[in-house]
């Protein structure tokens, strides 16, 4: 009986050696699920980023220099009256303020007649001049009626221009307040405004340590956080030399083209300056870069491996960054998973990207 129960107790020993061995080598095999892509060379543009409202650069609000009946014109591309938003070209009438008195007190009529009979009389008394029938007097006096007159012609058409409110420039209606019809206006009313907005501008506070690297004509490519896929680009057109001796930064003032006026005025934008750009460099995700105390490490696969590279790098921005040295053309760069991987830990492809 006791060399049975030693015999019991010995094999019972094994198979637990056993099992553990199975374990441990289990344990063993484990392998990390990542995803990978081939290291590969491409372009990059480094940036300045800077935030900063947009402004039109034409703005302007329409004021009647007269008192009169209100009468908002139609929209000659639309078939209706002007409305908020419409895009009106230079010179178009918008408003007509209607006072039968006043157009009657300008003798428009009276005036271009008695400009047609001067200068009719001029021409004739210049001509007698020349063959010696009128004294030159008598040709001065005609001439300066025939002036006279010229004035007194553009002086009713510049009041008579008065009683029409026209686009001073092609752009957009932003602000139009509400006149009933017919109804009697006092004269210096708000009447419209109207911005251009196809091109914009924006001033750009920038820190002081980087006036060395900008200059005029730089490019500059301008986001809105609520129109991701809608970029519109510009250039800084103007630099300001002097520093703020409290905030420590300078003001660059940026240009941007808006042709499908996509950015409205006042809206706050994203602007990133041109400072530096290179072709045929190696470019990877710039979150998968991990900073250690070895320095900026990222994770390759060689045979089943996760092996460490420390880089030396160039130039970067918010999504992209060089890589000088760590990495070469075809390496398989760990981008998903990377965050739980040590030197030499075993890993299992899931998805590669060439």
């Amino acid at each position: 009986m006791r060399y049975i129960a030693h015999f019991l107790v010995g094999f019972g020993f094994i198979g637990l050696t056993a099992c553990g061995n199975a374990n441990t080598q289990e344990e063993s095999e484990i392998q990390i699920p990542v995803s990978v892509e081939m290291v590969k060379s491409g372009q990059i543009t480094e940036y300045i980023s800077t935030t900063g409202t947009v402004k039109p650069f034409k703005d302007v609000s329409l004021v009647n220099e007269l008192k009169g009946k209100y009468n908002l014109l139609k929209n000659p591309n639309t078939g209706r009256t002007f409305a908020l938003g419409d895009v009106v070209k230079a010179g178009t009438p918008i408003i007509k303020i209607e006072d039968k008195e006043y157009e009657n007190q300008i003798k428009i009529q009276s005036v271009q007649l008695q400009l047609e009979t001067t200068k009719r009389d001029y021409d004739k008394q210049a001509s007698l001049y020349e063959k010696g029938g009128v004294t030159l007097t008598e040709l001065k006096t005609a001439e300066r009626s025939y002036i006279d007159a010229k004035y007194d012609a553009e002086n009713a058409e510049i009041q008579l221009s008065k009683m029409t409110i026209k686009a001073p420039f092609t752009g957009v209606i932003v602000k139009l307040p509400h006149y009933t019809k017919g109804v009697e206006i006092e004269a210096s009313q708000e009447m419209l405004s109207m911005m251009e907005y196809a091109n914009m501008y924006m001033e750009a506070s920038l820190p002081e340590k980087e006036i060395g690297n900008i200059s005029v004509n730089q490019k500059v490519m301008v986001t809105h956080y609520s129109m991701e896929e809608d970029t519109v680009y510009g250039k800084v057109s103007a630099i300001s030399p002097s520093i703020d001796e409290e905030t420590r930064t300078f003001t660059a003032q940026i240009l941007i083209e808006n042709p499908q006026r996509k950015f409205r005025p006042g809206m706050f934008v994203e602007a990133g300056i041109e400072v530096a750009s290179k072709d045929s460099t190696i470019v990877i995700p710039k979150d998968v870069v991990l900073a250690t105390q070895k320095g900026k490490t990222v994770y390759v696969v060689e045979k089943s491996l996760a092996k460490q590279r420390i880089l030396k790098t160039g130039l970067e921005n918010n999504d992209e960054i060089e890589v000088l040295n760590g990495l070469a053309k075809g390496d398989r760069l760990v981008i998903d998973g990377y965050e739980v991987l040590g030197n030499k830990t075993k890993v299992k492809v899931l998805k590669s990207k060439k």
